[in-house]
C-alpha cells in the first residue's frame, strides 16, 4: 500500500514538474490548479491545511456540495487560531504564522493531488533548458515552503497524504483522523493527531458493552479505512481481553445497491440473541441502517452502540427517533469555544475575503444568490450581504472546532520552543530557522504539553496519539422531544451512570444481548466449541457440586452438596432415637418381659423351698431366668446412643443372655438324656447330675462365650463409627450418616453363633428326650420351647440379612434382633415358668411333696411306659393289649400327676 501510494505520489510530482519546466513557457505560468480552491495567508512560517470544504463529487466530478460545518467551521477555526497566535505576544513573538489551506473534497486521491502543493518548494528545478520567448532566462515564482500541515479530516485522506509528506519530512497533525493504522510509527512517523485513535475508542466501546453485560454482539462497518480499522480494533481487543464474542461482522459497501441495507438487517436477525450492534459507520450509512430497521419492524430490537462518527449528531436520527432510541454513542470529550462563536458570528462578506469559499457558504447558509455568478442559480432570493450568522440562520459550533484549534496551537508551541532553543532571544526568525528541519520540528511536536482551547491537556505519546478522553451519550426520548444525554465518560477506564439510562419498551433493567443466559447455581457451563460466549447448562448431579464455572466435582465421602450445589456440607448423622416407632415396640416388649421375669424370680425366691421350685432345679432355674432377663435387657443398649460404653455393653450382653439360657437348657436336657440312657443298661446313676455339677457344666459353657468376647475386646477395642454408605441415597438430600458401633455382620454372627450352636444342640437333645413321660421333669416343655425358638430364629435370618440394602436397614435390623431376643426369652419364660407360677399362685394345693421313690423305680417305670407307648402305636384299629413285666410294681399305673425331683434320690 505504501509503495503504491509513494509511486502514485511520485507520478503526480513528475507530472507537475513536467508541466512547469519541461517546456518553454511564460516564467510566471504555474500549474493550473495551484491556487485554485485554496486560501493563502502570508507569514514568516507557513502552515498547510487540509479540510473537506466540499463533499465527494458524483459522476466523475472531483468535488460536490459545500460542507458548511465540517468544512467551513473547521477551516475558519484554523484561521481564527492563527489570528490568536499572531496576536499573542508570548507565543512566537515577532514571528507571523501564515497558511496555505486546500480543499480535499472528501476524496483521498484528490487530496493527494492537492497536497503536492505543499512539497513544491522542496523540489529542485533544473531550468537550464528553459528559455522565455525573448530568449531570456525564466524567473520562477518561488512557492511557499510549508513547515507543517494541519489535517486531514478523514483517516483515508490522512493516510494517503501522510505517505507523501513523510517522504519530504513534513510533520502533520490531524484534528479528526482516528484510524488505528495511523498509530504505526514505522509507517506514519511524521503523523500526529490531537484526537485519540479508534483503538482507544474501540476499548471504550468494549468497556461499555462489558458494563452492559452484553457478551454477544455483532459489528457493522462502513467500507473504508475508518470503519474497517475501527471494527478490527474492537474485535482484536475483545479477543485479547475475552468476555465478548462477535456473532457477525458485516460491512456496508461504498456504493450500496438497492435493498442492501434490508439484507444487512435480515443478516443481523440471523443471530437474534446478538441484539447489540457495534457500529463504525459514517452518518449516511447510519441513517440508512436505522431506516432499514424501521422498515423491517425491528424498532426496539437492536441495541445500537455508535462510534464518534455518530456521536451526538442529529442528521442520522432525523425521522428515525423511535428506532434509534436507547442508542449509546461515543464522542471525544470536547467543549464549545465561545470565542470562536463570537468570531464566526461576526464574519461577513466584507470582513472575510480571505476565505475563498465564504461566499459559497453565505449562499448555502442563507439560501440566497450572490449576483450573476452565484453558486445557487435556482435560488429565488438574492443575498443582501447584511445577513448575520446566528440571527438569520441556525448556528451550532461543529464538534471538531476545538481539535482544529488545538492542532494549530500544538504546531505553534512546537515552533515556539524550537525558536527559543535555536534563536535564543533573536527577534523574528534567526538564520538557523530560515530552513526548518522537519524531523527536528517533529521532535518538538511530540514533546509539547499545554492546556488546549477547552482547558484540557494536549500531549502526544511516542506514536503521536493523543490520550483517550470520551463523553458517552445515550439517545433518549421524553414526552416532548428526543435528545442526546451524557451518561458517562471514559478516560483510561469507564465511568458509566447506568441509572441515568433509558430503554425503549422494556423494564427498568438493562436489556440483554447474550448468546446464552447465565447458568443457575449448581449448574456448570458446557461451552460450545469455538464460541466461548455460548454454552449449555448442565446440572451437577448426584453428590457433585459446582467447583467452578465450568466443572463439577464429587463431594468428600462424608459430605453432600448443599442446596445450591455451590459447595459441600456434612451429611447429617442419625441414630436410633428412643421415640422412634422402631424403638418403642421392642422397648415395650422388653419392659413387659423384664417385669414378667422379675415377677417369676420374686415368686420363686418367695417359694424357694416349695416342691415345684425344688423340682424345677432351683440353681439352674435362676441361671435360666438370668439369661432370660439379659435377653430382655439387651434391648436397651441396642437402642441407646452409640458410645464406647454402650458398644462394650452390646458386645458383652448381645450373646450372653442367649448363652445363659441355652447353656442351662442344654445342661438340663443333657442330664435327662443321660439319666434315661444310663437306666437302660444299669440301675446305677450317671455321673455329674448333681446341682453343683450342673452349675459347673453350665458356667463352663458360658465361659466359652465370655472368652470369645474378651478376645474380641483385645483384637478390636469397641468404638463407634459413622456409616455413610448405609443411607447413601441417590438423592443427596435424603443421605444420612448412621452413628453405630463398629460391629460388622460377621462379628454379629460370631457373637450369636455360639449361642445358636447351644440352641441347636439343645434342640437335638430335646428331640432325643421327647419320649420321656410327662411325669418326669421338664423334657417336653423344653422341647416345645426349643422348637418355637428355632422357628423364631429361622424367621429372623431372612428378615435381618434380607434388609441389608434397605434405607431403613439400621431400624429394621435393630428392631428385628431385639424383638427376636425378647420373643425367645418370652417363649422360655412362658413355657417353662408360667405354668409353675400359675400353680404356685393360684393352686397352692398342688404344690405339695409326694412320696420318694428310688432311682431304680423311676427308671423302671419310665421304661415300662415307653414300651407301652411303643406297643400301642403298633396295634391296629386301636386295640391294645397290656403287657406287664414281672418286676414292675402295680403302683406305677397311677394316673395322677406327680412331680419328682431327681435331687431327692441317691445317686
Amino acid at each position: 500500500m505504501v509503495r503504491a501510494l509513494a509511486w502514485y505520489g511520485g507520478f503526480l510530482l513528475l507530472t507537475a514538474l513536467t508541466s512547469s519546466v519541461g517546456q518553454r513557457a511564460d516564467p510566471l505560468t504555474l500549474p493550473a490548479p495551484e491556487y485554485a480552491h485554496s486560501i493563502r495567508l502570508d507569514g514568516d512560517i507557513i502552515l498547510g491545511g487540509l479540510f473537506p470544504v466540499h463533499a465527494r463529487g458524483e459522476r466523475g466530478a472531483p468535488c460536490g456540495e459545500l460542507k458548511k460545518e465540517k468544512g467551513i467551521h473547521r477551516l475558519e477555526a484554523m484561521l481564527f487560531a492563527i489570528d490568536l497566535i499572531n496576536k499573542d505576544p508570548d507565543l512566537l513573538p515577532n514571528v507571523t504564522l501564515g497558511a496555505r489551506i486546500l480543499d480535499t473534497c472528501s476524496r483521498d486521491t484528490y487530496a493527494l493531488e492537492q497536497s503536492l502543493t505543499f512539497v513544491q518548494a522542496l523540489i529542485e528545478r533544473d531550468s537550464s533548458d528553459v528559455r522565455c520567448t525573448s530568449g531570456e532566462l525564466p524567473i520562477f515564482a518561488k512557492p511557499d515552503k510549508i513547515v507543517g500541515v494541519i489535517g486531514a479530516a478523514a483517516s483515508s485522506v490522512s493516510i494517503m497524504v501522510a505517505n507523501i509528506l513523510r517522504l519530504f519530512k513534513i510533520p502533520q497533525i490531524s484534528y479528526a483522523s482516528t484510524a488505528p493504522e495511523l498509530s504505526d510509527n514505522t509507517r506514519y512517523d511524521f503523523f500526529s493527531r490531537v484526537v485519540p485513535p479508534d483503538s482507544y475508542q474501540a476499548q471504550a466501546m468494549l468497556d461499555i458493552v462489558t458494563a452492559m453485560g452484553w457478551n454477544y454482539v455483532s459489528t457493522l462497518a462502513s467500507e473504508g479505512n475508518y470503519g474497517e480499522s475501527g471494527v478490527e480494533a474492537f474485535v482484536q481487543i475483545s479477543r485479547e481481553i475475552g468476555g465478548v464474542c462477535i456473532a457477525q461482522s458485516l460491512k456496508i459497501p461504498r456504493e450500496p445497491r438497492p435493498g442492501e441495507f434490508d439484507k444487512i438487517i435480515l443478516r443481523l436477525l440471523e443471530t437474534p440473541n446478538a441484539r447489540a450492534i457495534v457500529m463504525f459507520a459514517n452518518e449516511d450509512d447510519i441513517r440508512r441502517v436505522l431506516d432499514a430497521a424501521k422498515r423491517n419492524n425491528q424498532t426496539g430490537h437492536f441495541l445500537w452502540v455508535g462510534s464518534d462518527s455518530w456521536g451526538s449528531k442529529i442528521s442520522p436520527v432525523v425521522q428515525q427517533e423511535s428506532v434509534a432510541e436507547g442508542a449509546i454513542t461515543i464522542l471525544p470529550k470536547r467543549a464549545s469555544i465561545e470565542a470562536f462563536d463570537r468570531y464566526f458570528k461576526s464574519r461577513s462578506l466584507s470582513n472575510n475575503r480571505r476565505n475563498v469559499w465564504f461566499a459559497e457558504f453565505w449562499e448555502e447558509n442563507f439560501v440566497c444568490k450572490l449576483g450573476m455568478h452565484g453558486k445557487r442559480p435556482g435560488s429565488p432570493k438574492k443575498c443582501t450581504g447584511l445577513e448575520k450568522v446566528g440571527r438569520d440562520s441556525t448556528y451550532e459550533q461543529e464538534g471538531k472546532v476545538q481539535f482544529v484549534m488545538d492542532a494549530v496551537y500544538a504546531m505553534a508551541h512546537a515552533l515556539h520552543r524550537m525558536h527559543r532553543d535555536l534563536c535564543s532571544g533573536y527577534p523574528g526568525l534567526c538564520p538557523r530557522m530560515s530552513s526548518i528541519d522537519g524531523k527536528e520540528l517533529l521532535g518538538y511536536i511530540r514533546n509539547v504539553s499545554f492546556n488546549g482551547s477547552a482547558k484540557t491537556p494536549v500531549v502526544f505519546n511516542e506514536n503521536g496519539d493523543a490520550p483517550g478522553r470520551y463523553d458517552i451519550y445515550q439517545y433518549q426520548m421524553t414526552n416532548r422531544s428526543a435528545e442526546y444525554r451524557i451518561i458517562g465518560h471514559w478516560t483510561d477506564h469507564l465511568h458509566l451512570n447506568i441509572d441515568a439510562m433509558q430503554w425503549a419498551s422494556e423494564g427498568p433493567g438493562v436489556p440483554i444481548s447474550v448468546c446464552s443466559l447465565p447458568c443457575q447455581t449448581g449448574e456448570r457451563k458446557k461451552v460450545v466449541k469455538g464460541v466461548p460466549c455460548c454454552w449449555h447448562c448442565e446440572r451437577c448431579e448426584g453428590y457433585q457440586y459446582q467447583a467452578s464455572e465450568f466443572t463439577c466435582q464429587l463431594c468428600p465421602y462424608e459430605q453432600r452438596p448443599d442446596r445450591n450445589r455451590t459447595g459441600c456440607q456434612p451429611i447429617p448423622i442419625i441414630k436410633l432415637e428412643w421415640h422412634s416407632p422402631w424403638a418403642v415396640v421392642p422397648i415395650f416388649i422388653a419392659i413387659l418381659g423384664i417385669l414378667a421375669t422379675t415377677f417369676v424370680v420374686v415368686t420363686f425366691v418367695r417359694h424357694n423351698d416349695t416342691p415345684i421350685v425344688r423340682a424345677s432345679g432351683r440353681e439352674m432355674s435362676y441361671v435360666l431366668l438370668t439369661g432370660i432377663f439379659l435377653c430382655y435387657f439387651i434391648t436397651f443398649p441396642m437402642m441407646a446412643a452409640p458410645g464406647v460404653a454402650v458398644c462394650s455393653f452390646r458386645r458383652i450382653f448381645l450373646g450372653l443372655g442367649m448363652c445363659f439360657s441355652y447353656a442351662a437348657l442344654l445342661t438340663k436336657t443333657n442330664r435327662i438324656h443321660r439319666i434315661f440312657e444310663q437306666g437302660k443298661c444299669s440301675v446305677a446313676a450317671p455321673r455329674f447330675i448333681s446341682p453343683a455339677s450342673q452349675l459347673v457344666i453350665t458356667f463352663s459353657l458360658i465361659s466359652v462365650q465370655l472368652m470369645g468376647v474378651f478376645m474380641w475386646f483385645v483384637a478390636d477395642p469397641p468404638h463407634t463409627i459413622v456409616d455413610y454408605g448405609e443411607q447413601r441415597t441417590q438423592d443427596p438430600g435424603y443421605a444420612r450418616g448412621v452413628l453405630k458401633c463398629d460391629i460388622s455382620d460377621l462379628s454379629l454372627i460370631c457373637s450369636l453363633g455360639y449361642s445358636i450352636l447351644l440352641m441347636v444342640t439343645c434342640t437335638v437333645y430335646a428331640i432325643k428326650t421327647r419320649g420321656v413321660p410327662e411325669t418326669f421333669n421338664e423334657a417336653k416343655p423344653i422341647g416345645f420351647t426349643m422348637y418355637t425358638t428355632c422357628i423364631i430364629w429361622l424367621a429372623f435370618i431372612p428378615i435381618f440379612f434380607g434388609t441389608a440394602q434397605s434405607e431403613e436397614r439400621m431400624y429394621i435390623q435393630t428392631a428385628t434382633l431385639t424383638v427376636s431376643l425378647s420373643l425367645s426369652a418370652s417363649v422360655s419364660l412362658g413355657m417353662l415358668y408360667m405354668p409353675k407360677v400359675y400353680i404356685i399362685i393360684l393352686h397352692p394345693e398342688q404344690n405339695v411333696p409326694k412320696r420318694k421313690r428310688s432311682f431304680k423305680a423311676i427308671v423302671t417305670a419310665a421304661t415300662v411306659t415307653n414300651k407301652l407307648s411303643h406297643l400301642a402305636s403298633e396295634r391296629p384299629n386301636g386295640e391294645v393289649k397290656t403287657e406287664l413285666c414281672e418286676s414292675v410294681d402295680n403302683s406305677t399305673a397311677s394316673t395322677k400327676t406327680t412331680y419328682v425331683s431327681y435331687t431327692n434320690h441317691a445317686i
